[in-house]
């Protein structure tokens, strides 16, 4: 297994593509290859198999699937070319990204298959045929066990992000997937990090892989200055619009957030507001999105809130600061987000709101960056009402400066003797009705912070509510930690069933800001905590580092999710499948044994996680 650190090439037609796939290139605006793309392409043109080590944000998917689309035979609608990924969100950006490159490849078919999404519509999807096929590794069982996905014609398998699926627990069924695969095939696997586990499965299933590494992308721009707010005692909105006011040198922002919906959502909300904002997501089409970004370049708008996907590759210098309103999910990604300000020689400004849960998150990002962020106040009533005032006055000033005020001016007086009073009160009421939906002054009090705990008092992995003792001290206010769970059954022998020596613990209690939920799938259907835990990670959205404690029973288990999931969310839940059974998820009766009338019957304890 040979190593390479990747470098960058000259251009894209340095590395072997077709010239169809060139041009397609540069029509979607892309004009040289990344470190990782520069490295990978030629390899993989070349048929052999490869390890490609690098963080999100790099470039990976179009160093995988440009290869891949020069493999394709067009004539031959059964899938060539199998992608595993372990979100569908993923899913579908890798399946978008494809059919983007096939722009000048008539009857080129890409599928994404993950789930959440109706059988229905997948399986007359793969009746009609694929090119290449991208899903979740769940859902791609089920379709290779119900034998609507034939991989008889695979000539190239993709694992993306493989670390994250073996944190997610899909680490088993990748493998059970690709013994499955044909023989002779070609196989890639991508990896922010290379754990034992990785390492493994590369040893077993990949043939003399090349090995490709790239170094993280993890140095700042010295000119941006990176503050942080700890989000408590006032919404986000509130809070940003309140920032944004005092903020000195302001003249554009991008705002980052997670979700498409979360765009537009906020967008409209600020625009309600009185800022000229839109939304950027990949909803957008190209003639579209390039509108939105010569707008935020003209001036003619002040803000764009826009997904990281969305936002890649703006180049506007006026970009005076980037608001992190929702936290990245890796440090590569926070590092492509405020490189987007303090350009052409100016100097930027990152902000990012940070929940106590996220904190682990913003000291993750301190470390990669070498760099502290200082916490930043939250600007009191009297800030914002002074800097409205100051703001005010100067345009009070710049219109006495003007000419033709006489006539303006007689009405003042006329008001003033009609209503026998002084010329002040006459302009004070005309200030008051200048204010409109933006009043002067701001009612109401502040509210009152809680700092965060300094780097050094806290333990990497936890989420930031509180300082906690040890698991074996404390075990009623903790939560999993999917990152550090092994893949592998959780009691010896192989049996996920608890032998009456293993003594399982109980369940216990949810924290105050879980809900414990119950479903209808337990041990007797075979079903794993890695089963539940991907089934909710991939339906729902909801990471697994959020998802809390797992309670199996022998017909049902019992879930923790955070309180307050968006109806998009738990509407999702409810049509959720685990190995093709309703979950029909419910909250909890609350017994304390959490068992169902059937289980309470045999007094067996639960197997928690």
């Amino acid at each position: 297994m040979s190593t390479t650190e990747a470098t960058n090439a000259l251009s894209f037609a340095d590395l072997g593509l077709s010239d169809s796939l060139l041009k397609t290139l540069k029509d979607v605006g892309y004009e040289t290859p990344s470190p990782i793309q520069a490295a990978c392409i030629p390899i993989l043109l070349e048929g052999r198999d490869l390890i490609g080590q690098a963080q999100t944000g790099t470039g990976k998917t179009a160093a995988f699937a440009l290869p891949l689309m020069e493999q394709i035979d067009l004539k031959i609608s059964k899938p060539q070319a199998l992608v595993l990924t372990p979100t569908r969100e993923l899913a579908i950006q890798v399946a978008e990204a494809l059919q983007s490159y096939a722009k000048n490849l008539p009857g080129f078919h890409v599928l994404p298959i993950y789930g959440g999404q109706s059988y229905t519509i997948q399986l007359k999807q793969l009746s009609r045929g694929a090119h290449i096929v991208v899903g979740t590794p769940g859902r791609v069982m089920d379709h290779i066990e119900r034998k609507t996905l034939n991989l008889d014609h695979l000539k190239t398998m993709v694992l993306d992000e493989a670390d994250e699926m073996l944190r997610m627990g899909f680490i088993d069924d990748v493998e059970w997937i690709l013994e499955r695969t044909p023989a002779q095939h070609q196989t890639a696997l991508f990896s922010a990090t290379m754990p034992e586990q990785i390492r493994r499965v590369a040893q077993k299933y990949l043939v003399e892989p090349r090995e490709i590494k790239i170094k993280s992308a993890t140095a700042t721009v010295a000119a941006i200055r990176q503050v942080y707010w700890q989000v408590s005692g006032m919404h986000k909105l509130d809070a940003l619009t309140r920032i944004l006011e005092v903020e000195d040198n302001f003249d554009a922002a991008i705002i980052f957030v997670r979700t498409k919906n979360a765009t537009v959502e906020l967008a409209d909300k600020l625009s309600a507001r009185g800022y000229a904002a839109a939304a950027l997501n990949g909803d957008l089409n190209q003639q579209m999105r390039e509108r939105v970004i010569e707008q935020l370049k003209s001036g003619a708008l002040d803000i764009v809130v826009a997904t990281d996907v969305a936002a890649r590759g703006i180049d506007v210098p006026r970009v005076s600061h980037v608001v992190n309103y929702d936290i990245p999910y890796d440090t590569e990604a926070y590092v492509h987000r405020i490189g987007r300000t303090g350009r052409a020689g100016r100097t930027g400004n990152a902000i990012l709101f940070v929940a106590p849960r996220e904190v682990s998150m913003l000291r993750s990002i301190e470390r990669a960056t070498r760099q502290p962020i200082a916490p930043l106040t939250l600007p009191s009533r009297a800030d914002v009402t002074n800097k409205r005032v100051a703001d005010f006055k100067a345009s009070v000033a710049e219109v006495l400066n003007a000419e033709g005020l006489d006539f303006f001016s007689n009405i003042v007086s006329q008001i003033a003797e009609e209503q026998n009073v002084s010329a002040e009160e006459v302009a004070a009421a005309l200030a008051m009705m200048c204010q409109k939906g933006k009043p002067l002054q701001i009612p109401g009090e502040d509210p009152v912070a809680r700092p965060l705990p300094a780097a050094d008092s806290r333990r990497p992995g936890t989420f930031g509510e509180r300082d906690r003792k040890p698991r074996s001290e404390d075990r009623s206010d903790s939560r999993p930690r999917f990152d550090d769970r092994p893949s592998k059954p959780r009691f010896e022998g192989g049996d996920s069933r608890p032998r009456s020596e293993d003594k399982p613990r109980r369940a216990m209690a949810p924290s105050s800001d879980m809900i414990t939920y119950r479903i209808d799938v337990g041990r007797d259907h075979g079903v794993q905590v890695k089963d539940i835990v991907g089934a909710i990670a991939n339906e729902a959205g909801i990471e697994s580092r959020f998802i809390g404690r797992i309670g199996l029973y022998d017909e049902s288990s019992t879930v923790e999710l955070p309180a307050g999931m968006p109806a998009e969310a738990a509407n999702a839940l409810k049509r959720t499948r685990v190995r093709g059974i309703p979950i029909n998820m419910r909250p909890d009766e609350g017994r304390p044994d959490g068992a169902s009338d059937g289980e309470r019957k045999f007094k067996k304890k639960p197997s928690s996680y």
